[in-house]
C-alpha cells in the first residue's frame, strides 16, 4: 500500500506535467505569432484552453489530496503543503520540497509567458484595427471609456472593400 506522501508526490508530478504542457503551448503560440501564422495561433489558443482546463482539474485533485492529508494529521484542510512537511516521512521531504519548488517555478514561467503572449495578441489586434482604419477612415469610430479603455465601432455603410483595376 502506498504511503500518503506517495499520493502527494504523484499528484505534484501530474501537475508539473500539465504546467509543462501549458508552457509548451504558450511558447508555440509565441512562435506562431512571430511567424504571423494566424491559423496556427487560433488552433494553439484552443489547445491552450483545453490544457488549462485539464490543469485546473489536476490542481484541484492535488489540493483535495493535500487537504485530506492535512485533516488526517489534525491540521486545517486549507493548510499549505509546505506547512505539512513535518508530517511527511523524513526521507521523502526533499522530494516533496523539490516538487513544490518546481511547480512554483513553472507557475511563474506560465504566468510570465501568458502575460507576454496576451500583450503580443493585444498589439496585433491594435495594429490590425489601425490598418483597417487607414484603409477606411470613416468606417471606424473610437470611443474612450473612463478607465482608459478604447472601443472601436464599425459603421455598416459599406460592407466590402473594392479593388481597383
Amino acid at each position: 500500500m502506498k504511503s500518503p506522501w506517495e499520493f502527494i508526490a504523484e499528484s505534484l508530478r501530474a501537475e508539473l506535467a500539465d504546467y509543462g504542457g501549458l508552457l509548451h503551448l504558450f511558447e508555440q503560440q509565441q512562435r506562431s505569432l512571430f511567424a504571423r501564422d494566424a491559423d496556427s495561433v487560433l488552433s494553439i489558443s484552443l489547445a491552450i484552453e483545453t490544457q488549462a482546463r485539464a490543469l485546473s482539474t489536476c490542481r484541484s485533485r492535488r489540493e483535495e489530496i493535500v487537504a485530506s492529508f492535512a485533516v488526517r494529521n489534525d491540521r486545517p484542510a486549507g493548510s499549505t503543503l509546505r506547512s505539512l512537511l513535518p508530517f511527511i516521512d523524513i526521507d521523502a521531504r526533499p522530494l516533496i520540497e523539490a516538487l513544490i519548488d518546481e511547480v512554483n517555478h513553472l507557475v511563474h514561467r506560465v504566468r510570465r509567458t501568458s502575460s507576454h503572449n496576451h500583450t503580443l495578441l493585444a498589439r496585433v489586434v491594435e495594429v490590425h484595427q489601425e490598418t483597417l482604419a487607414h484603409l477606411r477612415p470613416h468606417a471606424f469610430t473610437k470611443t474612450y471609456y473612463p478607465g482608459g479603455r478604447v472601443s472601436v465601432a464599425t459603421s455598416q455603410t459599406s460592407s466590402t472593400l473594392r479593388v481597383a483595376g
